[in-house]
C-alpha cells in the first residue's frame, strides 16, 4: 500500500535507491550541493520501501519524463494535448501543473527550441552582458554553438561576464526578456538564479572546437590569466581521457611515472582503467594493478593532484598536436 503523500525529497530518495548505485551517483552529481546533502540524509533515514511507494515514484518519474519529451517534441500546449489523451483525467492534471511550473521557472525556456544559427542571428547584436546572461541559461552544447559564431573580441567579452556572474535577480532577467520583445511573463520565480561562473565557461568551451577555445583563452590571458587558470583546469577533468585515442593514450602514458598512473586510477571508472590497461603491455598493466591494490588508503587531495597531473600532459599534448581529444574540434583539421 502506497502512502497517502511522500515529500519531494523522499520520492528523489526512493528513486535513487531503486537505481544501480552507478546510475544514482551520476545523477547525485548533476544535483546542487544543497539537494545532495538533503537527499543523503533522507537516503541514510530510510530503513525500508515497499513496493507501493516505489511503484508510485516510478509510475510518476515515468510521467514527468514523458512529459517532458513532449514539451520538446512540440511545446507546452502540445503536450498538454498528449498527457490528456494518454493519462487519466486527474493524473494528466498533475502532471500538466509539474510540467507548466518547470518551464515557466526555466530563464529563456523560450529560447531552448530555437536552431542555433537562428539564435546567433538574433542576439549577436546585443549587449556582450545580454548575451552572456543568455547563454549561461541555455545548455552548454547550443551555448557553444553561439559562442563560436560571435566575434572574437566579443567572445571574449561574453566569456569573462558568464565567468563573473553569480546571482542575478530575476527581475533583470525579466526585463532582458521583455526588451527581446518576446510574450512571456512570471518567466523566473522569485527566488534568485544561479547561473554563470567558472564551471559555466568551462563546459561551454568544452564543446567549442579547438581555434574557438584557443582564442578565447589567449585574449583572456593576457587580462585574467588567474581566471585562465582556474578554466583551464575545470575544462578537461580526468576521465574525459576516455575522450582520446588509442594512440594519444600511448602517447601520454610515455610520460607518465607507474606511481602517479596508479594513484591516479585509485578512484578511476572501470571503463577508464580497461582503457589505460589495453594500452599498456600486460606485464606493465599487471604492475600497476598490484601497486593499486597493495597501496592501501589514500588521501583524495593525492588522488587528484595525480590526476591533475596526468590532465596537464594531455592538454599540453592536445596543444603541440600530438594528441586529439573526440569532440574538440580536431578532427576537421585532419585530412585523410
Amino acid at each position: 500500500m502506497a502512502s497517502t503523500e511522500l515529500t519531494g525529497v523522499r520520492k528523489a530518495a526512493i528513486l535513487l535507491l531503486s537505481l544501480e548505485q552507478e546510475e544514482a551517483a551520476e545523477i547525485l552529481k548533476r544535483l546542487p550541493q544543497q539537494a545532495v546533502e538533503e537527499v543523503s540524509r533522507e537516503i541514510a533515514s530510510i530503513r525500508d520501501v515497499n513496493n507501493g511507494d516505489r511503484t508510485q515514484v516510478f509510475g510518476e518519474f515515468y510521467n514527468i519524463a514523458l512529459a517532458s519529451s513532449y514539451v520538446g517534441d512540440g511545446g507546452l500546449e502540445h503536450a498538454k494535448s498528449l498527457l490528456r489523451k494518454s493519462l487519466s483525467e486527474d493524473e494528466a492534471a498533475r502532471v500538466i501543473k509539474q510540467v507548466t511550473q518547470q518551464v515557466a521557472t526555466t530563464p529563456f525556456a523560450f529560447l531552448q527550441k530555437a536552431e542555433s544559427e537562428n539564435l546567433l542571428t538574433f542576439i549577436q547584436d546585443e549587449h556582450p552582458q545580454t548575451i552572456a546572461l543568455i547563454l549561461a541559461h541555455l545548455p552548454a552544447q547550443k551555448a557553444s554553438e553561439v559562442l563560436v559564431g560571435l566575434p572574437g573580441q566579443k567572445q571574449i567579452e561574453v566569456v569573462k561576464r558568464i565567468a563573473n556572474m553569480e546571482q542575478t535577480n530575476p527581475e533583470v532577467i525579466k526585463e532582458v526578456e521583455r526588451g527581446l520583445e518576446h510574450r512571456l511573463s512570471d518567466i523566473v520565480s522569485q527566488t534568485f538564479e544561479k547561473a554563470g561562473g567558472v564551471d559555466t565557461v568551462a563546459e561551454i568551451l568544452n564543446l567549442a572546437d579547438r581555434s574557438t577555445e584557443k582564442g578565447i583563452m589567449e585574449g583572456l590571458e593576457a587580462e585574467d590569466p588567474d581566471l585562465v587558470e582556474q578554466i583551464r583546469r575545470l575544462m578537461f577533468v580526468f576521465e574525459d581521457i576516455l575522450l582520446v585515442n588509442d594512440k594519444g593514450i600511448q602517447a601520454v602514458l610515455k610520460e607518465v611515472a607507474n606511481e602517479d598512473l596508479a594513484l591516479a586510477l585509485k578512484t578511476a571508472s572501470q571503463e577508464l582503467r580497461d582503457k589505460i590497461f589495453k594500452n599498456m603491455s600486460e606485464r606493465a598493466a599487471q604492475l600497476i594493478a598490484e601497486d593499486m591494490q597493495y597501496m592501501g588508503p589514500v588521501r583524495v587531495s593525492d588522488v587528484e593532484a595525480a590526476q591533475q597531473k596526468i590532465v596537464d600532459i594531455v592538454r599540453r599534448l592536445e596543444d603541440s598536436g600530438e594528441i586529439i581529444i573526440a569532440g574538440r574540434g580536431g578532427e576537421k583539421e585532419m585530412v585523410v
